[in-house]
């Protein structure tokens, strides 16, 4: 169990983490400034692909860690009370944070698979659709930096 913990919730220390606070996030950093290039020039490259399937493995190993926490009865730090109504990090309990964590990591795939849909030029045409390709990945750059932030800090609910 521990080192599913040590997976699911690895997060960076550096002083760049307040941008990309966990490896997820900062793929998704890159995907959104990747994702400039097919959008102006209306083709997408062998190396955007790459780095797509690179952030859906990215996504899959901690969603599908976090499965096995939460059937084995784990939540998000901020929602666990390790004493005094303090989580881990030192900061109040918010019960609520556990579900926001689950909200933000379904629609991480959810956008995923929408940016599949826009590259391979499914339901919408393939070019005009590419276009798309940017606002589809800022909103995945912004629920996976939202999936590290709702983990540590609590919300405006905390001790509910």
């Amino acid at each position: 169990m521990e080192l599913l913990r040590l997976i699911h919730g690895y997060q960076f220390g550096s002083g760049l983490a307040f941008l990309f606070p966990t490896p997820y996030a900062l793929s998704t950093l890159v995907l959104l400034v990747w994702s400039l290039g097919p959008a102006i020039k209306g083709e997408v490259r062998f190396g955007f692909l790459v780095w797509l399937r690179l952030t859906w493995a990215l996504t899959l190993i901690p969603a599908v860690t976090g499965l096995i926490l939460a059937v084995g009865g784990e939540k998000v730090p901020s929602a666990t009370n390790v004493g005094g109504g303090l989580s881990k990090y030192g900061l109040p309990v918010d019960p609520s944070r556990d579900w926001e964590h689950w909200m933000y990591s379904a629609l991480c795939l959810l956008t995923l698979y929408i940016t599949e849909v826009l590259v391979k030029g499914r339901l919408v045409p393939h070019r005009p659709g590419l276009r798309f390709l940017p606002v589809a990945t800022l909103f995945l750059y912004g629920c996976a930096y939202m999936i590290g932030r709702v983990a540590v800090f609590p919300g405006s609910t905390p001790g509910t």
